[in-house]
């Protein structure tokens, strides 16, 4: 099962990677404000997790720019168990206005950034 699960994960990525959508051009100053704003997020994510790939692709598609976390690594899985409350990716770690929020469902993250980034 382990060796399986490890093929489909490389023939997700390699998909991903053939089939990636063109990221949105935006003007110099406009792409400045969204890394600006993008700055507070972080991806904690597998790198061949399907829903993180998923998540990946609209990032790469809005052109937005975040910290990706590897949470296969105990220290980055642990500070994903201890302040998120669970091991669970994709994750979007948000920090706004003093305090921290943690997305955990993919859709729910693609509308997230689409909302503030589109």
């Amino acid at each position: 099962m382990k060796y399986i699960r490890k093929i489909l994960g490389a023939l997700v990525v390699f998909f991903d990677a053939i089939t990636r959508p063109k990221p949105i051009e935006r003007s110099v100053d406009a792409q400045s404000d969204v890394d600006r704003r993008s700055k507070n997020l972080s991806l904690y994510q597998f790198h061949a997790c399907p829903f993180c790939v998923k998540v990946r692709r609209a990032l790469h598609k809005l052109n937005v720019n975040i910290e990706l976390r590897d949470a296969k690594t105990d220290i980055i899985g642990n500070e994903l168990l201890k302040e998120g409350g669970k091991r669970k990716v994709p994750c979007l770690r948000i920090e706004q206005d003093g305090g921290v929020q943690w997305m955990y469902d993919s859709n729910s993250i693609i509308q997230y950034l689409q909302t503030a980034f589109n």
